[in-house]
């Protein structure tokens, strides 16, 4: 079987829908694309394996490998998409469709288009002039806890030397990116009745304490924090959702938050969440309040790829513009942990990832195509390196 044209396979994997989401009733799983992928690259000369994620049954990983040897080059893309509001799309999310030299469609941008690019480009080459091996990767949710990542860091797979993963930067190169977390606590205490607070322990009085706990904690961490490489140079805190109590005559028996933290390189999540876990203990010690922890940690480091890494030379030279920070997570903490120098590099915008209406401008097609031969070529196919 031939290839399908680059819009072809870009129409294909959005038309293949693969949402993931933590609410499993509308997560879809991404065993349909992950085959189609895996059959365009065995028609590619590529050796495939499927990897199914532990624990999360119709999620797989593909690894495919073309050529043989040690170290060379990993192009990176995932294959899930985020959830979608249907109405407020111009046109049907789950087909690609082509107008004002866009294509719109659920994954074009974020990311499903990098992967039938960097197909595109690999289908140029002999694979018997490979030195080095490409190996492209198509990983699962993503969107939804990066579980595909960490099954190939869990399995330490693939072992190469650089990765380049498709995210949309507008082909500008990206060395480092913040990390997160999300957290979330619930404070148990007596309902009562409202005339007589002493029939009661109020939760949502102690949430009080709590929030004024993480809000003095996000004052000195932005106070001793700073990188100006970031648009937001400082770690953030965002209170995202509250919920506590019943009724206005009822003492509130028990209250909810979560939140959610962006750290900068340097600083380790697991210790900002233990030291953040103490801080908030004993806000609410003297209460008689239970406090217990929602969310188990499930946090991405900040990546942070040094600057004179030579793909980060490559990809600055090739593109013209100078690697940058951002504030978005991608995979790329995992790959760095199996001894891989990463790069974010890909065609499209964030400003239109998760969005309504989501699109890829087509004058960047082939360019990335492009500039993805040139780094193949000089990682695995040129003898001087």
């Amino acid at each position: 079987m031939s290839l399908p044209t680059t819009l072809e396979m870009i129409g294909d994997l959005i038309a293949t829908p693969s949402v993931s989401s933590v609410v499993r009733s509308i997560d879809m799983g991404n065993e349909a694309v992950t085959n189609l992928i895996a059959n365009w690259c065995n028609s590619a000369g590529f050796s495939v394996e499927i990897m199914p994620v532990a624990d999360n049954p119709g999620h797989f990983n593909l690894i495919a490998t073309l050529g043989q040897g040690k170290g060379g080059l990993v192009l990176s893309g995932h294959t899930d998409t985020v959830p979608f509001n249907e109405a407020l799309w111009d046109s049907d999310p789950f087909v690609a469709s082509e107008r004002e030299g866009r294509l719109y469609g659920l994954g074009t941008s974020d990311m499903k288009s990098f992967i039938a690019l960097a197909l595109a480009a690999a289908r140029t080459f002999d694979p018997r002039d490979f030195k080095r091996p490409l190996i492209l990767l198509a990983t699962a949710d993503e969107e939804s806890g990066m579980t595909g990542a960490q099954a190939l860091l869990d399995a330490n797979r693939p072992q190469a030397d650089f990765a380049v993963i498709g995210e949309p930067t507008n082909m500008r190169p990206v060395r480092m990116h913040k990390g997160s977390f999300s957290d979330g606590l619930r404070l148990t205490g007596r309902s009562g009745h409202a005339s007589d607070p002493s029939l009661g322990n109020n939760a949502m009085e102690g949430m009080y304490l709590i929030i004024g706990e993480l809000l003095k904690v996000r004052d000195e961490w932005q106070s001793t924090y700073r990188n100006t490489e970031f648009k937001v140079p400082t770690p953030t805190m965002n209170l995202g959702h509250i919920h506590g109590g019943d009724n206005p005559n009822r003492i509130c028996g028990d209250c909810e938050i979560t939140f959610d933290v962006r750290a900068l390189p340097g600083m380790n999540l697991e210790e900002l969440q233990h030291a953040l876990h103490k801080r908030l203990e004993e806000a609410v010690r003297h209460t008689g309040l239970k406090l217990d922890f929602t969310m188990p940690y499930n946090g991405v480091e900040p990546m942070d790829t040094p600057a004179d890494s030579p793909i980060v030379s490559a990809t600055e030279k090739l593109t013209g513009f100078e690697a940058s920070a951002v504030n978005f997570g991608t995979e790329a903490p995992y790959f760095a942990q199996m001894g891989m120098d990463v790069v974010v590099l890909g065609p499209g915008d964030i400003a239109t990832a998760h969005q309504p209406n989501e699109h890829l401008e087509i004058d960047t097609v082939e360019p990335t195509i492009d500039l993805l031969r040139k780094l193949i070529f000089q990682y695995c196919v040129d003898q001087s390196i």
